[in-house]
Order: structure tokens, then sequence, then C-alpha cells
């Protein structure tokens, strides 16, 4: 297996920060950790974890190859063997796996389905009694796309660098998180991932309900435009639990 030197990982991460003209704190924004952890990578204290190899390489303007060599090579430097070798210890070097089983699996499937079932029921009464807006059909997508994903395939724990740095972007696939203010770690994952669950179930559901009422004439007449405030009812009920029990459980 081929061993990372971590005093010469360090010095050459810190000789591509400089020709890119990037402080250690501009760096560790584009790859949203903390300056802290560029410092101790540069200084030989620690490697940064496997999933941030790729965009600290992009970042930097070299090869994952190149990176962790430590220095910049040709494409026919390197033997074959001598690649594969470093891909072994690329994909070994990962502390832990993704894991994406959680033991209320079942329960939350019947409540996905549940909720899919009645957002369709209310759905067709709108289009029976008047008609499907545009937003409604939105809300009612997003709701359902993202409780497929929170619901049956979502991480159910972060990799050890979240808490170890402080994080506030999520990625995994086409999935994308940003919450400022916020520090995703392990201690308030379970109960983010458990806030978007009864979120996405609840807007499927209630989604057609509310715009629905919002038609009826006592509604229509109250001055407010539907959009702004269904929109804002929406997203609020999706950042607001996100924040209070990211906030509350964070360690």
């Amino acid at each position: 297996m081929y061993d990372i030197d971590k005093t010469r990982f360090g010095a050459f991460v810190a000789l591509l920060r400089k020709e890119k003209g990037l402080t250690q704190k501009q760096l560790s924004e584009k790859l949203f950790v903390s300056p802290k952890a560029v410092s101790k990578w540069e200084t030989g204290v620690s490697i940064p974890d496997t999933p941030l190899l790729l965009p600290l390489a992009e970042e930097l303007g070299v090869s994952v190859t190149e990176l962790l060599l430590s220095q910049r090579i040709e494409p026919t430097e390197i033997p074959p063997e001598d690649v594969e070798e470093i891909v072994k210890t690329a994909i070994t070097y990962a502390q832990d796996r993704p894991c994406r089983t959680f033991p209320d699996r079942r329960k939350w499937a019947v409540r996905y389905g549940a909720s899919l079932a009645a957002g369709v029921i209310g759905l067709l009464l709108h289009h029976r009694f008047g008609g499907i807006s545009s937003m409604t059909l939105t809300m009612f997508a997003l709701a359902a796309v993202f409780g497929i994903y929170f619901c049956f395939c979502a991480v159910t724990r972060l990799p050890d660098y979240y808490d170890d740095h402080h994080i506030s972007f999520f990625s995994d696939g086409p999935i994308r998180m940003n919450l400022a203010g916020i520090r995703f770690t392990n201690a308030n994952w379970p109960h983010i991932l458990q806030a978007i669950r009864i979120w996405s179930c609840a807007a499927m559901v209630l989604g057609p309900i509310l715009t629905g009422l919002w038609k009826l004439p006592a509604a229509a007449q109250s001055g407010w435009t539907e959009l702004p405030v269904m929109m804002g009812l929406f997203m609020a009920g999706l950042f607001v639990p996100i924040y209070v029990v990211g906030r509350k459980y964070e360690k």
C-alpha cells in the first residue's frame, strides 16, 4: 500500500495554494471546511478525508494522483502498478462508508406512501373542481422528491470530518444544502433528517389542501396574492425546523 507522507503532502498543498494566490481562509471557504483544517493539512498534522481529495485537487489545479504523490507528474511517468496502488490508497483511506440504513425505514415508507396517496387525491380534486395551479404542482413535486431521498436514500451518518470542523454544506449526489449559521454534525444530523421527512410528508398532504382553501371566496377577497404567501409557508415549513433542531442539537 502506498504510504502518504503527511509533511510532504502538506508542503505540496501549501505550495499549490500560494501559486493560486489563495489564503488558507479562501481555500477553506471553497471546500466548506474551517481554516484550521487547511492549516492542519499544510503543517502535516492531518490529511483531508477521502471525499475532500477530489475537490481539493480541482481547486489546486492538479490531479488526485499528483495530490497523493505530492508532486507534479507527466502521464507517462508512473507505472500502471503504481497508479493502482495509489488508487487503492485513496479508496481505503476513508475512515467510514456512507450509511444509508435506518431502523424505521419501513415505518417511513408507509408514511411516505400514505402522504403521497393523499396528495395525489388532493391534486385530483383540484383538477376536478377548478384546475391545478403550477405552484401547487411545483410544491408537491419538490416535497415528493425530497421525501424519496430523505425517507429512503439519505446518509444516516456524516463523515467524521463534519464533527471536527465547522461545515454548513452537505452534498450527496444531486442533493445540495448550504445553510449559513448551522454546523452539520452527527449529533444534529438525525434530527435534521427527521424534520425534513416530516416536512416532506406534511407538504404533500397539506399543500393541495391549503392552496384549495385559498381559492375559497373569503380567502380570495383578503387582498393577499396566492404565490408569495403559499411559497413563504412552504419554505418556512422546511427551513425553520431545520434551523431549530440544527442549532439545538449541534455539538
